[in-house]
């Protein structure tokens, strides 16, 4: 038990634990309720990228930290998009936010299966992670954070801003995921082993 205990673990779970503080602070008649909001998912974004950074510098690498990390990720983003489409002031169709969010949460579930799949066949490593996911991700994160705010910033509408990173992510996601699943490819059209 003491080794899923780690700071890297420990940090993911305050991730999962931010996502229901996530929800009560953005439904708040304040104000301040929508940039506080993308202030505690800046928090989990940066809670991301520094357990991944304190568990190759601690060496505390788990088989739970590698299990928990994505899905915390997975859940942050798909609740946070959610959030996003409760809002009914947007000045633009609806349609431009449900897209590129109905494309980011069913990419992750396509590339979820993929992967256990791809692990369950010993080929993991075909399907690792690859820059233009890294380069995805850090669209999708700006993105959400912007949508979520919802206040212009120094006179910035970054909301607009969020808006078009939003299309770019949505694209490079749907780049990413052809390129996964071109890796894939191979092992997908195999045909199964004979069973005499």
């Amino acid at each position: 038990m003491h080794h899923m205990l780690t700071i890297p673990n420990l940090l993911t779970f305050i991730r999962i634990v931010l996502i229901p503080v996530l929800f009560l602070v953005y439904w708040l008649p304040f104000p301040w309720a929508k940039p506080a909001t993308a202030a505690i998912f800046a928090l989990a974004a940066i809670t991301d990228w520094f357990d991944g950074y304190l568990a190759r510098r601690l060496n505390q690498y788990s088989h739970f930290g590698e299990f928990l990390d994505p899905v915390a990720d997975k859940l942050m983003v798909a609740s946070s998009l959610i959030l996003i489409l409760t809002n009914r002031t947007w000045p633009w169709p609806i349609f431009w936010l449900a897209t590129p969010a109905i494309i980011i949460i069913g990419r992750e579930i396509v590339i979820s299966a993929l992967r256990e799949w791809m692990a369950e066949i010993g080929k993991r490593a075909a399907v690792a992670v690859s820059m233009v996911g890294k380069v995805k991700t850090t669209f999708q994160m700006f993105a959400i954070g912007f949508l979520l705010y919802q206040h212009p910033f120094f006179g910035i509408r970054i909301d607009m801003l969020g808006f078009l990173l939003l299309q770019i992510a949505a694209f490079l996601t749907l780049f990413s995921m052809v390129l996964y699943l071109k890796a894939a490819w191979p092992y997908i059209t195999q045909p199964p082993p004979s069973l005499d």
